[in-house]
């Protein structure tokens, strides 16, 4: 198995690998599923970089026509991206921190230094939030991972069952939340004189965003980047507290499965093949069954703001976690005996999972502010999609030649360093 190189989904301590190249003959796992989830990723979050965070789920929130005559572009992406890609990089994080930890103990370590290592990853999240963009994954991730690491001398077994039951009660519990509010703000049952109080309640839940997004178009078509920080900082400074409380549900769970799948061979083929293609396949195609159901549901009632939202958060969760369990399984099979080079340039994208991560909201900062490109708010769905080919080739094209002349990525190094107090060679 390669290094890890410290990026979100990964552990620094594995010996030196040598550099990613033509000779190679196979890619690990986990770099490889790594560069797909980070590429795909940024196709579930390309909406939020071009256009009103509402726009993310809505199309209705769009600033422009979406470019998406009968929404089968959203349905696609729906389908095929949309939570799969942070389920994941999920399921990696809680793998890489199982890692991390072995090689750790194996060293005589401690927990704490996993602990400092997600206190710097905290850190950089909030920078990311704050100075970047607001769509910031890696501080919740370091949340979480605390939870994660308290549970690592657990059985798979019992992390499995554990998981299975949080993600469970939450994805009942979501889906029912999330129907009621569909019924009493997008359909005549919610007029009703029993239930007239709560449509009003449940109304006012979209009047902060939609006001928000006002806002935000503002600061992105006419403000400055001290504008944008400042809206976060006062506005949003706030918004992980509540994010926390819905994406923890999902998150913590995924990073248990990760973990056990990682000590049952998963990921370095120590689980019988056949079987892992059979529930992979399995676990794709009926969870995206039932996931393309829900998107028809939601078409053939409008695409609302809250039928959408509820498609989102409440009614995929349960299919989405066997298609990212699916994806997992499927990709781990792949990745272990994929060559040519593209299978190898997307390693080397997923080895340097953390500086494109945060190297993409750097550049689609420029792309869409006043002061660079301009472009917030112009681009339809097509069009974004577009822009997501761009920063892709800039993905493929540079992180393998970067890791051919150095050891680590920028911000996998820097993040290296901060966690064991002292400078590595970058160079190679």
């Amino acid at each position: 198995m390669t290094d890890t190189h410290d990026n979100p989904a990964a552990a620094p301590d594995q010996p030196q690998a040598a550099p990613i190249n033509e000779t190679g003959g196979r890619i690990a796992s986990l770099d490889f599923i790594r560069g797909i989830a980070v590429m795909g990723i940024l196709v579930a979050n390309i909406v939020s970089f071009g256009q009103p965070f509402t726009a993310y789920m809505w199309p209705d929130g769009f600033l422009v026509p979406d470019g998406d005559p009968g929404g089968w572009q959203w349905i696609a992406q729906f389908v095929a991206i949309d939570g799969k890609m942070r389920g994941l990089f999920s399921l990696l994080f809680g793998a890489g921190i199982c890692l991390f930890m072995e090689r750790a103990w194996d060293r005589g370590e401690t927990r704490w230094l996993q602990a400092r290592r997600l206190f710097w990853l905290g850190l950089f999240g909030l920078a990311h939030f704050f100075l970047l963009w607001r769509g910031d994954i890696l501080f919740f991730y370091s949340l979480c991972g605390f939870v994660l690491l308290a549970t690592l001398r657990w059985t798979p077994k019992t992390q499995i069952v554990v998981a299975t039951m949080v993600y469970s009660f939450a994805s009942v519990l979501f889906a029912a939340l999330y129907w009621f509010m569909y019924r009493v703000a997008e359909t005549p049952w919610g007029k009703t004189e029993e239930l007239k109080g709560a449509a009003e309640g449940v109304a006012t839940a979209k009047v902060g965003p939609l006001a928000d997004a006002v806002t935000q178009t503002a600061i992105m078509q006419d403000g400055t980047y001290l504008d944008l920080v400042l809206h976060k900082l006062t506005v949003h400074g706030f918004d992980w507290v509540g994010m926390l409380m819905f994406v923890s549900w999902e998150t913590v769970p995924l990073m248990l499965f990760g973990a056990a799948l990682y000590r049952l061979g998963l990921f370095d083929g120590r689980m019988n093949a056949s079987r892992v293609r059979l529930w992979g396949w399995l676990g794709v195609i009926g969870g995206s069954a039932v996931t393309l159901a829900v998107a028809l549901w939601v078409k053939s009632v409008g695409f609302g703001y809250f039928s959408t939202m509820g498609a989102f958060i409440g009614w995929s969760m349960l299919p989405r976690l066997f298609v990212v369990l699916g994806l997992a399984a499927l990709l781990s099979l792949y990745g272990a005996r994929a060559g040519g080079w593209l299978a190898l340039r997307i390693a080397a994208t997923g080895r340097m999972a953390f500086s494109n991560y945060l190297g993409t909201s750097f550049v689609l900062l420029f792309v869409f502010s006043p002061w660079a490109f301009d472009l917030f708010g112009v681009l339809n769905r097509p069009q974004l999609y577009a822009v997501v080919l761009g920063v892709w080739a800039m993905m493929l094209l540079w992180s393998k030649p970067w890791l051919e002349r150095f050891r680590y990525g920028p911000l996998e190094w820097l993040w290296r360093c901060l966690t064991y107090g002292r400078a590595f060679p970058l160079r190679r």
